[in-house]
């Protein structure tokens, strides 16, 4: 199980221009209880988003969750539910400024204000050899990936800045540090490390305001869009690319969404900013 304790942390006060990001240190934590503030969690309806939905009503929070499939989002609801939180269901597909902006109103008409923003939803393809790709589907998984993600952002930081207290986690992926290591992935490489970079800026810009932005790798999490993965086909996406994610399964290494999750909750304690945490770090 992961860890509760705050997980190995990268400063984006440790790098600069023309530096390879160090490994920080371990930062104060701000004893602030979550109960009673207000959550807004994307990628909601399975997975990682819809295990720290339910950490978060766990911790006292109101939860609006935000994903496509409505029947996926009444599941969460139920759990979080289940705890005695409130849970907001907002259904939208981020691929859409349009849904994003609707979901913005729902979320802040029926919370009042989001005091934590998670950014789980993502897109995972398109896969395979960047020449036979779609550039409108490549485009697409930025849209969810980043702009997706920033547009939710913009909209709730006025509030958390007036309040002088808001948390935004973007949550990334390890192949932002290591993009080569998965080739046919591109669209998803390309899309975590610009993520990672505009978590950095904002956070930058935001210093002293009392909002932190960070960033979170979940580490190798066993989730549907995994197993998607390993269930096409080889000759489509890259044999080797395939093989990896079914090796990566067969042994047995990975972690759930919900240790996943746990490892994240504790940063929302801390007052440190701009920093990348990795769940599968050493403590």
């Amino acid at each position: 199980m992961a860890s509760l304790c705050p997980q190995r942390l990268l400063r984006a006060t440790d790098r600069g221009p023309g530096k390879t990001p160090r490994q920080g240190r371990h930062q104060r934590y701000v004893i602030v209880s979550l109960e009673g503030k207000t959550a807004m969690v994307t990628g909601a309806g399975r997975g990682i988003g819809q295990a720290v939905a339910v950490e978060l009503a766990a911790a006292g929070m109101t939860v609006a969750l935000v994903a496509r499939s409505e029947d996926q989002l009444a599941d969460t609801a139920q759990q979080v539910r289940h705890l005695g939180a409130v849970a907001v269901v907002v259904p939208a597909d981020l691929a859409d400024l349009i849904q994003v902006t609707r979901a913005i109103h729902l979320a802040t008409d029926q919370l009042g204000t989001v005091d934590v923003l998670i950014n789980d939803a993502a897109m995972v393809g398109p896969l395979g050899q960047s020449v036979l790709v779609d550039p409108t589907e490549w485009a697409l998984t930025f849209n969810v990936n980043v702009v997706a993600a920033a547009a939710l952002s913009f909209a709730v930081l006025p509030g958390m800045v007036e309040r002088g207290w808001g948390r935004i986690v973007n949550v990334s992926s390890a192949i932002a540090a290591h993009p080569e290591a998965m080739v046919g992935m591109n669209a998803y490489a390309a899309s975590k490390a610009a993520l990672e970079a505009h978590t950095v800026n904002l956070a930058a810009e935001l210093a002293g305001s009392g909002v932190t932005v960070n960033a979170f790798r979940p580490g190798s999490v066993d989730t549907a869009m995994q197993a998607g993965i390993r269930g096409q086909d080889p000759t489509l996406i890259g044999a080797t690319l395939h093989e990896w994610f079914v090796r990566s399964h067969a042994e047995g290494t990975m972690i759930t969404p919900e240790q996943s999750a746990r490892s994240l909750i504790p940063h929302l304690f801390a007052d440190t900013t701009g920093e990348i945490w990795d769940a599968s770090s050493p403590n």
